[in-house]
């Protein structure tokens, strides 16, 4: 079971200052049209069934596990991210990526009005919190990005771009010995992503040094 990381909302406010990084891809995909389509209940020709999916993903993240080897590991987890970004609705995966495109151009009050479509409509969905999870972390909205992050982490323990997005807002934060914590987590799932060893290598310093 996942730490809850609620309180750490009581103490967002007191920070400032922009946030480099982020935790979701981004896609060029066309702007929004006014009349987004109608979400239908059937599966979309061609996506595999749910169960499939979440076969190929325990399968991907076997390897990713595994893997010390950081381009192979680019690889699997480029596979991850597509599996991420389908959903089991054609209208929703159109959704996200208008959404994406919209937060790319700094429309920020238009995709958040069409990423709360996206969870009100799959509400198991944990894409679609991570996504509005980095829009809030690109708002700067803290507070609102890590109960976003909480429920994706709820659907999908082991998203390593939501836990990245997490260990990023606890270091702008000042809570510097929980990010190591959770840097440590995106290890634990993703051995070889670089940007997190790099982490947990200047935060360890960091903290030794200050406890000097």
């Amino acid at each position: 079971m996942m730490k809850s990381f609620t309180p750490l909302i009581l103490i967002i406010g007191l920070s400032s200052g922009p946030v480099t990084g982020a935790f979701a891809q981004s896609n060029t995909v066309p702007l929004p049209q006014a009349n987004p389509p109608t979400v239908s209940s059937k599966p979309a020709t061609g996506i595999k069934a749910p169960f499939d999916l979440a076969n190929d993903l325990d399968g991907l993240f076997k390897q990713l596990g595994r893997t010390s080897e950081a381009k192979r590991a680019d690889r699997i987890s480029t596979r991850i991210w597509e599996i991420w970004h389908t959903s089991d609705s054609k209208s929703v995966d159109l959704l996200t990526k208008w959404a994406r495109s919209a937060s790319g151009k700094r429309s920020f009050s238009v995709a958040l009005d069409l990423l709360d479509q996206v969870v009100a409509l799959r509400p198991n969905y944990a894409e679609g919190f991570n996504q509005r999870a980095t829009l809030h972390f690109m708002m700067e909205n803290y507070g609102k990005s890590i109960v976003d992050i909480e429920r994706t982490l709820a659907l999908e323990p082991r998203h390593y771009g939501a836990l990245a997005g997490l260990a990023t807002i606890l270091e702008r934060i000042g809570e510097k010995d929980r990010a190591l914590e959770t840097w440590h987590r995106v290890l634990s799932v993703y051995p070889a992503m670089t940007s997190a060893q790099n982490s947990v290598v200047r935060l360890e310093e960091e903290l030794a040094g200050n406890r000097i």
